[in-house]
């Protein structure tokens, strides 16, 4: 178990100790739940009062907090208190499940397909026809690559993840468990008779942006023709949707639940809650925010900020929401 003194934290996060404690810190935990052997951070004035009553030997805190130490009990004054705590957590990470041969015996990888150097390849994965990984590929057991699909450098694959043929996926990307990349796109219309749906072919592709990580459970389908695109940079909680032939900016975030329906473009910067429903061709603009559970059924100019359902402007909806409290008082 990795430990250290207060001081070797102090100088790792590059802040300021405020008192003192002799305390070695084993890990770190919230304010409520910390031990004394573990460090907590104060990101905002709202947490201050926690720290009278925590157990935790130190705290990392935003260096314009009014906060004092207690009895064997440090400061780290910081910047950032949920940036420095991120660098934290790395020094305490225990790393990644280890491998004890690069490629398992019962892993399947066609002739065809091409690994770069240091690969890694776990239990029951399959890579396909003309395959391409990068350097430092990392492919955790049942992962499934199939025909066609290029994968860069440095990328992560939890288990049970699928990539669809002819998927185009940059560096360094991270998917985690059950993650579907290039599965068909919705689409059917009524079939000339009238007595049922007719399947649209779904002969598109995924392309995938360098850095981007995507959560557990959810799914970037191909397009119906041309690309579905995720930018480089974008973050993507678990159990999101993205349909068919979307089209992501640089740096997007969306939470868990959330969906993009057909066709639908982001800017870059674009924050969609979480559960927040986007119809299909719909473009938002860049640094737009969408509030958690809004649905979105029009374009939204770059940098404004919708709440509700349907999705208005934020102090539009903040507005109506003060009346409609008061009418049901009345």
């Amino acid at each position: 178990m990795k430990s250290f003194t207060i001081q070797e934290i102090c100088d790792l996060l590059g802040g300021e100790l405020v008192g003192n404690t002799t305390h070695k810190i084993y890990g770190a935990e919230q304010l409520e739940k910390a031990t004394e052997n573990q460090i907590t951070f104060i990101g905002s004035v709202k947490y201050v009062r926690l720290w009278k009553n925590s157990n935790a030997s130190a705290a990392i805190v935003n260096d314009n907090l009014k906060i004092e130490p207690k009895e064997n009990k440090a400061l780290i004054k910081v910047k950032n208190a949920d940036i420095s705590l991120a660098k934290l957590l790395e020094a305490f990470d225990p790393g990644p499940p280890s491998f004890n041969v690069d490629i398992h015996p019962s892993a399947i990888i066609d002739e065809t397909a091409k690994l770069g150097k240091n690969c890694k390849i776990g239990a029951g994965t399959y890579v396909g026809k003309n395959v391409t990984l990068g350097d430092n590929v990392v492919l955790y057991p049942n992962v499934t690559v199939l025909d066609d699909t290029i994968i860069g450098k440095g990328t992560i694959m939890w288990p049970g993840t699928v990539v669809r043929e002819r998927s185009e996926i940059g560096n360094f990307c991270i998917f985690h468990n059950n993650v579907s990349i290039g599965a068909d796109g919705f689409g059917y219309r009524p079939s000339d008779d009238g007595r049922g749906l007719v399947k649209i072919p779904q002969i598109g592709n995924v392309i995938i942006g360098n850095a981007v990580e995507i959560g557990a459970n959810s799914c970037v389908d191909r397009g119906k023709f041309s690309s579905t695109i995720v930018g480089d940079g974008c973050k993507i909680d678990n159990l999101v949707q993205i349909a068919h032939n979307c089209v992501m900016g640089r740096y997007c975030i969306m939470a868990g639940h959330s969906g993009l329906a057909g066709s639908v473009t982001l800017g870059d910067g674009v924050i969609i809650g979480g559960s927040a429903s986007i119809k299909d061709h719909t473009t938002i603009g860049d640094g737009a925010i969408v509030g958690a559970g809004s649905g979105v059924m029009g374009n939204i100019e770059a940098g404004k900020t919708v709440l509700g359902y349907p999705a208005q402007d934020s102090r539009d909806m903040l507005k109506q929401w003060v009346v409609m409290k008061k009418l049901a008082r009345s």
